[in-house]
């Protein structure tokens, strides 16, 4: 169920979804396509699937250019077609299913984890507020749909261009089926896509105030990150995106691969590039939680330091020297107690982490987007060859 802006869920803080009532999402809403609090996703992404690729296909059809082509190459060889409009814009929009959760449950989880105090709540809830009217704005999304339009235009398709090429007539001219891919379908991608970046900025920015709040972290918490490794979580929620992303470009070089006889070698830069922008764009919510990690552990550390310190003193003084302690709190199993658990608090402290990924926050990454490439090299090294090299290894 959606909560709507301005009441708050069981825990007393205000609920913050970075999708519910944004601009797209009351759009759907005012043409009755998506029901009131609800967000849709599932008929959205199959409607706008089909907006952007079966125009395409019946043209192709029609045309005799779907399978075989008298000039230039079919479009069912174009595998990139079919995965940015069939398999990417659905992820997309999908997508916000997942970040809708996940932001909610965060929400809640930074109250239950102790980090937001009763006396934090209000400052908590009025950062909540203030990120909602942030959601809410219609300019960002207008921005993402005007750029996406402009960029289509100034970006004309060209007979020379391979990806098109299913695209021309014979006679040189583009078909319907490639005027609605570069002007329609494409934008729809693109503007997508900005929509998606608009996100991350927005649940980077979310992060960055709340850490800005005076969290109650535990500098000696086991998680190693003042008790909110909860927030690793966060790059997963946008593993449907990633997987979408990772899926566009894999595609494109798959019929490269099968149709025009390239290697792997050569995508193996664009690959490494685009993997680390992508991950670093996703871990920017986390790295926006630094300063307030960072500023915990450069206070805890010389204290708890002078905690063993002190305790360590003590010990020594009594066993060591037989001498007479005024303030054996310390040694006592009340207070700190042993010296191994003293030991071991700063232990938790100076191994606390200031930067909060670990292997979740990479796995939710790196998982979803490996999807798509180790396909691709199953295309090149065929899964049977593979086996049969590793049996010819084993025997």
């Amino acid at each position: 169920m959606i909560r709507r802006r301005g009441t708050s869920d069981p825990s007393g803080a205000i609920t913050f979804s970075p999708v519910d009532n944004d601009a797209p999402l009351r759009w759907w809403r005012r043409l009755r396509v998506v029901p009131s609090g609800e967000l849709g996703v599932g008929r959205r992404a199959v409607l706008v699937a089909l907006v952007a690729w079966l125009p395409i296909a019946v043209w192709a059809f029609a045309t005799g250019r779907f399978v075989s082509a008298d000039t230039g190459e079919p479009l069912f060889q174009h595998y990139g077609i079919h995965v940015r409009y069939l398999v990417a814009i659905p992820l997309f929009i999908l997508g916000e299913a997942a970040l809708h959760r996940a932001g909610m449950a965060m929400a809640r989880q930074f109250v239950a984890s102790g980090a937001v105090t009763p006396d934090l709540a209000p400052r908590f809830e009025a950062t909540n507020r203030s990120m909602v009217r942030l959601r809410d704005a219609s300019l960002p999304w207008a921005f993402a749909l005007a750029v996406a339009i402009a960029w289509s235009l100034a970006d004309t398709p060209a007979p020379l261009d391979d990806a098109m090429s299913w695209a021309f007539r014979a006679d040189g001219s583009l078909g319907f089926g490639g005027w609605w891919a570069a002007y329609v379908a494409r934008p729809i991608f693109f503007a997508l896509l900005l929509g998606w970046l608009w996100r991350i900025a927005l649940v980077t920015l979310w992060m960055w105030r709340v850490g800005r709040l005076g969290l109650s972290l535990v500098p000696s918490h086991p998680d190693r990150t003042g008790g909110i490794a909860f927030v690793e979580k966060l790059p997963g929620a946008f593993a449907l995106v990633t997987l979408a992303l990772s899926a566009v470009p894999a595609s494109r070089w798959a019929h490269e691969v099968i149709h025009h006889g390239a290697s792997l070698a050569a995508f193996r830069l664009p690959g490494l590039v685009f993997a680390v922008l992508w991950s670093l764009l996703l871990l920017l919510p986390l790295f926006a939680l630094v300063p307030a990690l960072g500023g915990v552990k450069r206070k805890a550390a010389p204290a708890y330091a002078a905690l063993v310190g002190e305790q360590g003193r003590l010990v020594h003084r009594r066993w060591i020297e037989r001498k007479p302690v005024d303030d054996d709190a310390l040694l006592e199993a009340a207070g700190v107690g042993p010296v191994a658990d003293a030991a071991a608090l700063y232990g938790a402290v100076k191994n606390m982490r200031p930067v909060p990924v670990g292997k979740a926050a990479l796995i939710g990454i790196l998982a979803p987007m490996a999807i798509p490439f180790v396909l691709l090299a199953l295309v090149q090294f065929p899964l049977k060859d593979i086996l049969l090299k590793l049996l010819k290894l084993l025997v």
